[in-house]
């Protein structure tokens, strides 16, 4: 496996809050900062959040969200102001209104500004722990939020629980001979227009590598030559950190879906994904939030192994 290089960044990947962490060691943190009209609060509802334009969120003073989330420290802006998310479970109507409506991670996030797009994926991954895990693992008891937002306690067994962070390699793959050729996968729970990269979770015990050279070897049945890795994101989905790769068969013949997850397999033109980059064709590629898209498009553009 070859070194990264820093030619892109993923979407979701760039230069975010700064999240300031011994600031949640102060215990009235929260509290404090919901009294102070400067504070900017990220609403999040389920996987959506309000937006002040279509590439803009939309940031609340502390008064203006409604009651009922569970409320958490983001981090500083670039003029040291405190920044909160405030979340919700999903509901059927969002609880105020915005300018731009309301969108989703996978839907906005590609268009955001740095900050912004840094911020909803800190709020929603954090936002998704809050929301679905109260209680204690160990014991069932119902826990305590400390570390503003950051970390739980069990008041019944004593044990600390933080945010969970499951990886997952997600890999394109370039041709043994054709440097103009792209593998890419079709769910079987998608559409047959839909293309993407291979992708799957890392097992215990497992490093990185065994986990690229696994996963496709499972899904399409290919043998890799190489991998380089591209970078990594968030991807609240619920949980995941993507690690990106781009790898080179051994053998393009040796291309299939496994017939099970992947319903098919399709080497692609380097014309061809411009194409459907571009939004022309046939070909549904990834949304521009996602780290599969932008392997994609590095490759498109020339990045190599």
């Amino acid at each position: 496996m070859t070194a990264p290089d820093s030619s892109s960044v993923p979407p979701l990947a760039r230069a975010g809050l700064d999240r300031s962490a011994t600031d949640r060691l102060a215990p009235d943190l929260i509290e404090t900062a919901r009294r102070d009209p400067a504070t900017r609060v990220l609403v999040v509802v389920g996987d959506a959040a309000p937006l002040a334009r279509p590439d803009a969120l939309l940031w609340l003073a502390p008064d203006a969200v409604p009651g009922g989330a569970e409320w958490a420290f983001l981090g500083r802006d670039t003029g040291g102001g405190v920044r909160l998310t405030a979340v919700f479970a999903a509901a059927e109507e969002e609880p105020l209104d915005a300018p731009a409506g309301w969108a989703g991670l996978r839907s906005v996030g590609g268009a955001l500004a740095a900050d912004d797009a840094g911020a909803f994926v800190e709020a929603l991954s954090l936002g998704r722990w809050l929301i679905d895990s109260p209680h204690c693992p160990f014991c069932g008891a119902l826990t305590m939020l400390i570390d503003a937002g950051w970390s739980r306690r069990c008041p019944s067994c004593g044990r600390q629980h933080f945010p969970r962070t499951d990886p997952a390699v997600i890999v394109a793959i370039t041709s043994a001979d054709d440097p103009d050729a792209l593998l890419l996968g079709s769910n079987a729970l998608w559409g047959p227009e839909r293309f993407s990269c291979f992708a799957g979770f890392v097992e215990a015990g497992e490093s990185l590598e065994a986990a690229v050279r696994r996963e496709v070897a499972e899904e399409c049945g290919v043998d890799v030559a190489e991998a380089t890795y591209r970078g990594s994101q968030a991807w609240p989905y619920p949980r995941s950190l993507m690690l990106g790769f781009l790898a080179r068969a051994r053998d393009d013949a040796a291309a299939r879906a496994d017939g099970e997850e992947i319903a098919a397999v399709r080497w692609f033109r380097r014309d061809e994904i411009g194409a459907a980059l571009a939004g022309r064709g046939d070909v549904v590629l990834p949304g521009s939030a996602s780290i599969a898209h932008q392997l994609i498009s590095d490759w498109y553009a020339g990045a190599t192994t």
